[in-house]
């Protein structure tokens, strides 16, 4: 019946054909039940990082079109659709797995790898697998992984600011970075502020993946265009916060916002994108086999209205039928289910937390962070002490924050906020101290050794995810997301301890002094941040 019906349409059916029918009702099925991640995607979108996201889908859909003026048309039928079958399923799981845990970046993934399986489904393997360039262009639309982003962004923030205050000192005006400030004298700039500029590296990159398609000269080239982006628009930046000094210093800090304000806009946008160009053409003209700009990209927008009228060769093949099923069933049988509610942990509030523990004593109130930082940090609870006793050489501090739902972001890593905050990170491992504490599960911690200055502290820091001790961040949110599907479990929390490394001790000493406390919190935790 179906090899009939594409073989012989007839009726209205034969202008509009039953593959497109079945694509239809795939489309619409899968719309329903990726709402989330389209959710998360226009949420996103709303954010300067991600305003460009909406053209993404457009660019792409202009790209397909482009590619498929390379392949004939093949309107017969084909044995090799259920490969995208395949892909499609292995979407719809991916896709399950983010709407169990609730984490609807995950399921805007998923979007992406179904994308690519209605395309194999739609002309088979053999055409379909050539499209994969418009397709990984869709993940420039998707918001990166809270984990990710904060990584790369405190990474390039910081790049960027020493590289223009670098500038500035080449311009002898007076400046000086500590950590995540810039003190021009008469301002301090957060580095956050400072580095506002970087929000256009999304777009960039984006732009230069598109510039290294399009683009005819080797494939050596194609591959300097892509990754340059990222030092283009890091480089931009620095001139940015030089050109902002200088202002400051000669015209004063009232200048400094208007041109904020203007250099911020399409200003470094379009130099990022000339820089681009110009890098094109000197490649171009150092290459043997000489070629214009112009020749070198394929702008040929000629034909693509016909490729447009090619999707009425979609046929209703049986990977077409199975896949307009399978995402129907999906669809109706999530609507149909019982909205997941997020498991509440029974815990009590940091407050109540003991002032001593062992032979530790708290010393003075607990201390209260920073608007800025708590909205940062964005815990629902936390607690910072100090901890001192009579024959200790120095005092420990006491970090813990506690997340009631990580699915919205969670915790950052010291790795992300301590070199923010002015301390250098010397030495960083990851071990096992499951013996030293005596416990049934595993307890990995991160110890690392920061300074600033002549300054030195140990640190001491884990995470904790539904009782376990995780020292990577990565593996912690891998937890997160099994625990959110398995259980409905999404809290965890981070805790850290430090201490100073005193002129007269060795780091075995501080240590050891870390070692002593560490056996003494242990034990009052799961009061505070529930496990299993």
């Amino acid at each position: 019946m179906t090899q009939g019906v594409r073989e012989h349409p007839n009726g209205l059916m034969s202008y509009l054909g039953w593959g497109h029918f079945w694509l239809v009702v795939a489309t619409l099925a899968a719309g329903f039940f990726f709402i989330d991640g389209l959710d998360a995607l226009l949420t996103a979108w709303q954010k300067p990082e991600y305003s460009h996201g909406p053209l993404i889908p457009i660019l792409s859909g202009l790209l397909f079109l482009r590619q498929l003026k390379e392949y004939p048309v093949d309107p017969g039928p084909k044995r090799d659709r259920w490969v995208g079958f395949t892909v499609l399923v292995a979407a719809l799981v991916f896709a399950t797995m983010g709407k169990l845990s609730n984490i609807s970046d995950i399921v805007a993934y998923a979007t992406i790898l179904w994308v690519g399986g209605i395309l194999l489904v739609s002309f088979g393997w053999k055409t379909g697998k050539h499209f994969w360039p418009p397709v990984l262009h869709l993940v420039y639309m998707l918001p990166l992984p809270g984990v990710i982003y904060y990584k790369l962004s405190t990474v390039l923030q910081l790049i960027s600011s020493e590289l223009g205050v670098w500038f500035l000192q080449l311009m002898n005006v007076p400046v000086f970075l500590d950590g995540n400030i810039i003190d021009l004298g008469v301002l301090k700039l957060h580095v956050a502020e400072a580095c506002s500029g970087l929000r256009y590296l999304f777009p960039i990159l984006s732009f230069s993946y598109i510039f290294a398609v399009l683009y005819r000269g080797p494939m050596w080239h194609k591959a300097v265009l892509l990754i340059s982006a990222a030092p283009i628009t890091v480089f931009m930046n620095s001139v940015r916060i030089a050109v902002g000094g200088v202002l400051v210093q000669k015209y004063g800090v009232e200048w400094l916002e208007g041109f904020t304000h203007f250099f911020e806009g399409w200003v470094i946008f379009l130099a990022c994108i000339l820089i681009l160009f110009g890098l094109a053409r000197l490649m171009l003209f150092l290459n043997p086999q000489k070629m214009g700009l112009i020749d070198a990209l394929d702008l040929d927008t000629d034909g693509l209205g016909a490729q447009v009228k090619r999707l009425r060769y979609v046929r209703a093949s049986p990977a077409m039928i199975s896949a307009a099923v399978v995402m129907l069933c999906a669809a109706l049988t999530w609507q149909m289910l019982p909205q997941r509610d997020i498991v509440r942990a029974e815990r009590d509030s940091f407050s109540l937390f003991p002032r001593t523990v062992g032979e530790w004593q708290q010393v003075g109130p607990p201390q209260i962070l920073s608007p800025d930082i708590t909205r940062e940090l964005q815990a629902d609870d936390y607690h910072s002490v100090i901890f001192s006793k009579p024959d200790a050489d120095a005092t420990v501090g006491f970090f813990s924050a506690w997340y009631k739902d990580q699915s919205k972001g969670g915790v950052h890593s010291p790795e992300i906020c301590l070199p923010g905050a002015g301390w250098e990170i010397a030495w960083l491992e990851r071990v096992d101290i499951t013996a030293q504490v005596g416990t049934d599960m595993p307890f990995n911690i991160n110890r690392a050794i920061i300074q600033k200055g002549e300054t030195r502290m140990m640190v001491y820091y884990w995470f904790e995810q539904k009782g376990r001790k995780v020292a990577w961040d990565f593996a912690a949110k891998l937890y997160l997301v099994a625990d959110g599907v398995t259980s409905g479990r999404k809290d965890g929390a981070i805790v850290r301890l430090t201490t100073l490394i005193t002129p007269d001790e060795t780091d075995a000493d501080a240590e050891a002094r870390l070692n002593e406390i560490l056996n003494d919190v242990v034990p009052k935790l799961p009061r505070f941040i529930p496990g299993a």
